[in-house]
């Protein structure tokens, strides 16, 4: 009978287990600050020079920049192309670089890659960082990797154990307080064709860090964006408040929806997961938007390691671009406004649990190690195609502590389309605000907003 009780205790802490990953022990998390930066990143550079020593990030602002400014002049304007990667020599630096640019490359003459020195430009206030050392020690996953405890605002799993681990510290990157903005998606077809997808103005807001002392709950709300529609005519009016939260099997992700025609705000459950993202044309999910957001129950997270990897970085001559036309051309985005540069990232595979739905079969993301920010995404379809990839372009808010990667883009490589979201370089960048009051993030108000 006793060793019948001792089975049975084994078995229940086996399978508890399983849906707690711990902590790491003190001895790693003091690599924190010394070997690691405060983010979990190697400090160090790479053994060739060409990824260089993280020394703070980029915190002074470029001569031309007026304070209070939203438009962000690049800091390295005057910097030319180290390395030019097209069809030609594609095949040389695949292990470089993600299946969906080498595709792009072989696929299409006008492509290229222009490869810029790195800069690790990327600096998060304090604060987060004092949290991120507490996490590495004191953060949970829970529900298999599913959701969270014990996390202060910051970085959940500096040192993450698994690849849920550090999907989560995509999700809860710190991306300011609150931001606003005005914005235009194109959409590109097959043919090469441009059409305005959609017109906006959208608030995202990060409730967590209004508090930075308060350990998250599990029903508390990460993300929230509230967005009205302006443009095109068929779409203007519409609106989209969306909340997101800690633990996802508890309380799930909240949608609601205004629609001009029925002049009533209405719940949206379907906004999340594979549904296609109207705005895309087709090309992409709403689990696309910012290469991934969401909840992640639907796959099961593998953590495949840190690779060095050329990805779109420091973009800030695409993230403020003028004029959208200039930028959307046939087949791929105009690859002069493309920055490159090779970085360390973190590269996390999903693969979809048997039993659950989704358009992609599996998911590859490459996860920047000084920002967590997801810099890129391969798709895979249930045949094993490589069916669709994203990209997002990082650029440093140096008069704000913040990284930024509102723009994205997203590849639809068996429809020949794609989609650039997020730009607001017409409207002058991004703006950071003081938090909106809760009435704000209403349904009733989103009521108020989207009538026409």
């Amino acid at each position: 009978m006793k060793c019948m009780h001792n089975l049975l205790t084994a078995s229940v802490a086996l399978a508890f287990a399983g849906l707690v990953q711990a902590a790491v022990p003190a001895a790693d998390a003091a690599k924190l600050g010394s070997s690691l930066t405060a983010v979990g990143a190697d400090k160090a550079g790479n053994a060739d020079g060409s990824i260089p020593a993280y020394t703070g990030g980029l915190t002074t602002a470029p001569a031309g920049f007026k304070t209070g400014d939203t438009f962000r002049p690049d800091p390295y304007a005057n910097e030319k192309p180290l390395l030019v990667i097209d069809g030609k020599n594609v095949a040389q630096y695949k292990d470089q670089l993600t299946a969906v640019t080498v595709e792009l490359a072989k696929r299409f003459p006008s492509f290229r890659v222009d490869v810029y020195p790195t800069h690790r430009s990327v600096a998060l206030p304090q604060g987060v960082l004092d949290n991120t050392l507490k996490n590495a020690t004191g953060a949970k996953s829970l529900e298999g990797g599913n959701a969270i405890e014990n996390v202060l605002p910051g970085v959940p799993f500096p040192i993450p154990q698994s690849g849920a681990e550090a999907m989560w510290n995509h999700l809860l990157r710190y991306q300011g307080v609150a931001y606003s903005t005005k914005y235009d998606s194109w959409n590109v077809d097959s043919s090469g064709t441009q059409s305005l997808a959609t017109s906006g103005e959208v608030v995202n807001s990060f409730p967590i860090f209004e508090e930075p002392n308060k350990v998250i709950d599990g029903k508390d709300t990460y993300f929230q964006t509230r967005l009205f529609y302006t443009g095109p005519a068929r779409r203007a009016g519409e609106a989209i408040l969306l909340k997101d939260s800690a633990n996802p099997l508890e309380q799930a992700r909240r949608a609601w929806q205004y629609l001009p025609g029925q002049r009533r705000v209405k719940l949206a459950p379907t906004l999340a997961y594979d549904t296609p993202n109207p705005g895309t044309a087709g090309s992409g999910t709403y689990d696309d938007v910012y290469v991934f957001n969401g909840a992640l129950d639907r796959y099961d997270w593998k953590l495949v390691g840190k690779q060095e990897m050329i990805v779109p970085y420091n973009a800030y001559a695409l993230s403020y671009l003028k004029d959208p036309k200039a930028l959307t051309t046939p087949n791929h985005l105009a690859p002069q406004f493309v920055r490159w540069e090779k970085h360390r990232v973190w590269v996390v595979e999903g693969t979809l649990k048997a039993g659950a739905r989704h358009v992609y079969a599996k998911r590859r993301f490459y996860l920047d190690e000084d920002s967590w920010v997801a810099l890129a995404s391969d798709q895979y379809d249930a045949r094993g195609q490589l069916y669709r990839g994203s990209f997002s372009f990082l650029s440093q808010s140096y008069d704000a502590t913040t990284p930024n990667t509102t723009p994205h883009v997203i590849y639809d490589l068996i429809g020949g389309t794609y989609n650039i979201n997020g730009l607001s370089g017409a409207y002058g960048g991004i703006k950071y605000i003081a938090p909106l009051s809760k009435s704000q993030w209403s349904p009733d108000a989103l009521a108020g907003n989207g009538v026409r």
